[in-house]
């Protein structure tokens, strides 16, 4: 349920009708978007009657209920549209960010080297794992703290925000001078790591599952908001369909349907997405064209050579020419970039 609250309404009004919602069993979320200040009710509020708690509250100026599952993440509860921040940088409407690194954090030259440079073509944030979820446990599992290290390493020396995948709770004590926690496709549904990202404050990376409806994907984006985190960002990777000439299926009918229903930022990955280097530039382009507010791009030193998804990741000269197509493409569309 969402509250209109009175333009003149006092804050000691609007802090004591929070307390009350809350003692109530509510979560109440507070949305001020410059024109209207919004309060979201989350929880069961079958019972509650939303003409009467206008009429009984004098700083309610309206109540609806929203239809839809999804409450916090609804762009009719936040009409505005949320800028992530990481490190020095803004992810959101009006930009176009571009996230780059190796798959895995495989040495300390490697991720040196790479953040280096992918930095001098234009990329704004450095992607590395180190805790890798792989298919086979004889797969290379990351270089884990040791990897760590390295990439914040690569961050003091160039100045990068960084993003690393958590695979679990118990790594979240490990985050504390990463930029952004990516949650990855096989954890989406993961509810109780969903919760305790929610709670902490650092921006968040939710790629969409593998076979998971956009509905479900705002509805794991809702666990995190619930507890309280608002910077979250929605990632597009691709989906699991019957062809088998790609890694995935990019679905690029998410990105303006997202963009629709949630007011959190929305980028697109495409090198999961075709798991084929050749197609990650096309489909890099079409994210622009349907509206994405970044992207996500695999850049490896030495791609025949990487430990993971060498297939799928540009090297650094091939980076450095997407970039500057990109950059046309954005500045042509109106965006930061």
């Amino acid at each position: 349920m969402v509250l209109v609250l009175s333009p003149e309404a006092p804050e000691y009004k609007i802090a004591d009708l929070v307390q009350r919602l809350e003692a109530d069993g509510f979560a109440a979320l507070l949305n001020r978007n410059g024109e209207e200040t919004i309060l979201c009710l989350i929880g069961d509020t079958g019972n509650l009657d939303p003409d009467e708690l206008a009429e009984s509250n004098d700083i309610v100026a309206s109540a609806r209920r929203i239809q839809e599952p999804y409450k916090a993440v609804n762009r009719r509860v936040h009409p505005q549209a949320t800028l992530v921040q990481a490190g020095n940088t803004f992810i959101g409407e009006g930009r176009f960010t571009v996230i780059s690194g190796p798959c895995s954090v495989e040495s300390r030259e490697q991720i040196l080297e790479v953040a280096k440079s992918v930095k001098a073509s234009g990329a704004a944030v450095l992607r590395g794992g180190v805790f890798k979820p792989r298919t086979s446990p004889y797969s290379f599992q990351g270089l884990q703290e040791e990897g760590l290290a390295m990439l914040l390493e690569a961050k003091q020396e160039t100045g990068l925000p960084v993003v690393t995948e958590i695979m679990n709770q118990t790594q979240l004590s490990l985050m504390d001078y990463i930029d952004m926690i990516q949650i990855g496709a096989r954890n989406m549904q993961n509810f109780d790591l969903l919760r305790e990202v929610g709670k902490s404050d650092k921006p968040v990376l939710l790629k969409r599952g593998l076979a998971n409806t956009i509905e479900e994907l705002l509805m794991s984006a809702e666990y995190i908001l619930s507890e309280g985190n608002q910077q979250v960002i929605l990632c597009e990777r691709g989906i699991r369909t019957f062809e088998t000439m790609t890694r995935n299926t990019l679905d690029l009918s998410a990105v303006p349907l997202l963009k629709e229903k949630t007011h959190l930022p929305v980028i697109v990955d495409p090198s999961h997405a075709a798991g084929i280097r050749r197609l990650v530039a096309p489909l890099s382009k079409a994210a622009i064209a349907v509206g994405a507010d970044g992207l996500m791009v695999e850049t490896s030193s030495n791609p025949s050579e990487a430990l993971s998804d060498g297939k799928q990741s540009l090297d650094l000269k091939q980076f450095e020419a997407l970039m500057i197509d990109i950059r046309k493409r954005a500045e042509f569309e109106g965006k930061l970039i």
